[in-house]
């Protein structure tokens, strides 16, 4: 994107922007929020030539305020609709207002952010392409935070090459985010020179198939094809059934939940002493008590987050979170991805539609999705691939590759008309 200006972008509603632009993360708390000046990525956006002409609705807080609240809606905002199915299919993932913007055609590109899922996802559900960067390889600062450990912003946009450029656009190094600089020696100059078309070829992915039983036998076929497709242009294919840390993982489906709510606290707390002196919040207590003042308007789902984070300390010293924390990075690295990777000398890990978000946003490892197909309802799937630290290049060699001999994305109805 550098050196190319007037490239339109939306970014999600969490990320600040120094204008006219609202950054409430879909709370009418912060609908009077105002940032003082560009996050990082808003800055690295705008010197690369983007506009950006707007916020994207998104599922309120990040998805992390409460149980049960359906995704992509905010009490700020209201609800986001998937463009291949409103009020039918998922919208998914918090980034659901960026993911479609982009899919119904209003935008080329836009920017999401995930602490586990919530670009991958949305990319899955609204037939698009979505990477999740290694954490540090995009700056947090200036970013409505959830889980210092896992938030990262990601692109989204309809093809493999567009979300590289977009990618160039918002990497680079934060000396005030701490993260960013382990990627000194990391940061490729120029990430849409993996694009290939022939990116398949040569390569040996490993098919993760433990997750299967999520989905349906029409979901599996096309990931079952997807293998073949692969096979069929140069990749060789292997399958993988036994990952120690994903059995691990799975025995506790929210192992993570402890070490999010512990971390919850002390980044908001910090996000919002910082923000404008009017604003009605300033720390955790004050957004619980304006929910609450505002409940018919706020609490169509609940806060039970917000209240659990809440009852911790805010000092990340307690046993359960450093224990959680501990075993969160031994199943994802140790016994998952890296122990994958090295076990059956594969390049990356193929799963189908989003599964592999929960144990790559744990590692803190790569990750992108990318379109494989409709089941018969007119549903989008796709897969999703995760690799070693700082490995996007690769990915978007192998999803370049497989989108290059395949163009499974189509547009939804309301974008071809």
């Amino acid at each position: 994107m550098r050196g190319y200006p007037f490239i339109p972008v939306i970014v999600k509603d969490n990320i600040d922007t120094a204008d006219m632009m609202h950054t409430s993360a879909g709370s009418l708390a912060l609908k009077d929020h105002y940032a003082a000046k560009d996050s990082f990525v808003a800055k690295q956006l705008r010197e690369s030539g983007a506009i950006i002409l707007g916020k994207a609705n998104m599922t309120e807080w990040a998805n992390f305020m409460t149980k049960g609240m359906r995704n992509g809606y905010s009490s700020r905002g209201g609800q986001v609709m998937n463009p291949y199915g409103p009020n039918i299919f998922d919208v998914s993932g918090s980034s659901s207002g960026s993911a479609a913007a982009v899919a119904s055609g209003m935008i080329p590109v836009a920017v999401g952010t995930e602490t586990s899922g919530s670009v991958l996802s949305p990319a899955n559900m609204n037939s698009l392409v979505g990477i999740k960067p290694t954490v540090g390889l995009v700056s947090r600062s200036g970013i409505i935070p959830i889980m210092f450990s896992q938030d990262t912003a990601g692109p989204l946009a309809r093809c493999v090459a567009d979300a590289a450029y977009l990618l160039n656009a918002m990497v680079g190094i934060d000396e005030t985010d701490v993260a960013t600089l382990l990627a000194r020696g990391n940061l490729q100059e120029d990430y849409t020179k993996f694009v290939n078309p022939a990116g398949l070829k040569g390569k040996r992915l490993g098919f993760v198939s433990q997750m299967n039983d999520r989905y349906s036998e029409a979901q599996l076929a096309i990931f079952e094809r997807v293998k073949g497709e692969m096979r069929d242009h140069g990749a060789e294919v292997v399958e993988i059934h036994d990952i120690p840390g994903i059995e691990e993982l799975m025995k506790r489906p929210n192992s993570s939940s402890s070490a999010m709510s512990y971390e919850f606290k002390p980044a908001l707390n910090r996000y919002l002493s910082k923000v404008e002196p009017h604003l009605p919040v300033h720390n955790m207590v004050d957004v619980i008590c304006f929910n609450q003042q505002n409940s018919e308007q706020c609490l169509r789902y609940g806060q039970v987050h917000f209240i659990e984070a809440q009852a911790r300390s805010g000092s990340l010293s307690e046993s359960e979170y450093i224990e959680d924390r501990k075993r969160d990075l031994y199943c994802s690295r140790d016994t998952g991805i890296d122990w994958a990777l090295a076990e059956y000398k594969v390049d990356a890990l193929v799963f189908p539609a989003s599964s592999v978000a929960a144990i790559a946003a744990k590692a803190g490892y790569p990750s992108i999705a990318v379109p494989a197909g409709y089941i018969a309802n007119g549903e989008p799937f796709g897969i999703s691939m995760t690799a070693a630290a700082w490995q996007e290049g690769l990915l978007i060699e192998i999803a370049s590759g497989y989108e290059a001999v395949t163009h499974h994305r189509k547009p939804p109805k309301c974008a071809q008309e």
